[in-house]
């Protein structure tokens, strides 16, 4: 059984070995490499390659957001090599939960959750699936009602989205399935899956039937 790569950046050393030791509890998760801050997890994911990292929002130096940015927006061209990223941190607020969405964060947890919802988060975020603590969901909507509101045309706006998971889209409006879309824009089936769950958990999209009708609406493609 192939386990998960997992690199841990936060700037509190306890709290990255603490975090450690639970994952490494886990037969199947396997913790390669620890960073204080998002400049080293950068070049940790460089050097090492893992399958995702959990990202600490506020950290001195370069932060969790910017580090997750150009881990996943400035990357398009390599997407089978990106490593996912699962924030996990003790704030809640706005600021945190929209930067880290639109930075392409594929999870959102606190760092109070339950050691197994941990686990849990990261596997399936590993798996390509979207994570999002359920004590924040209420946020989530409400940032994405927001940016609703401040859509002057009054459609769906889709400024979240990368430009590749923007291709996606028009490939999903155009009626592609998932081999489809695998074998039109060379990419693995898990990294397809792994696009649109970042789409859905961005627009607050409950299934691929909505996200098309999102398209449409928006004007991103025409009937």
């Amino acid at each position: 059984m192939s386990r998960i790569r997992v690199v841990i950046a936060d700037d509190q050393p306890m709290v990255r070995q603490g975090i450690g030791m639970l994952l490494s509890s886990e037969p199947d998760i396997e913790v390669i490499g620890e960073a204080q801050d998002g400049a080293e997890a950068i070049k940790l994911v460089e050097s090492l390659r893992p399958d995702l990292v959990i990202m600490d929002v506020r950290m001195p130096g370069m932060d969790g957001i910017e580090a997750t940015r150009r881990l996943i927006r400035e990357r398009p061209e390599d997407p089978d090599q990106l490593a996912k990223v699962l924030v996990l941190t003790t704030f809640d607020e706005d600021a945190a939960l929209y930067g880290t969405l639109r930075a392409g964060a594929s999870g959102y947890m606190l760092k109070h959750a339950a050691p197994s919802e941990l686990a849990n988060a990261v596997r399936r975020v590993a798996d390509g699936d979207a994570w999002i603590d359920p004590a924040v969901a209420p946020k989530v909507l409400n940032t994405l009602r927001e940016l609703a509101s401040d859509n002057p045309e009054g459609r769906p706006s889709l400024e979240m989205l990368t430009p590749r998971e923007l291709d996606v889209l028009r490939e999903l409006a155009d009626g592609a399935t998932n081999t489809e879309l695998s074998r039109r824009m060379v990419l693995s089936e898990a990294t397809v899956k792994t696009h649109i769950s970042r789409m859905l958990m961005k627009t607050g999209c409950h299934d691929r039937a909505q996200l098309v009708a999102l398209a449409y609406r928006s004007g991103l493609v025409q009937p």
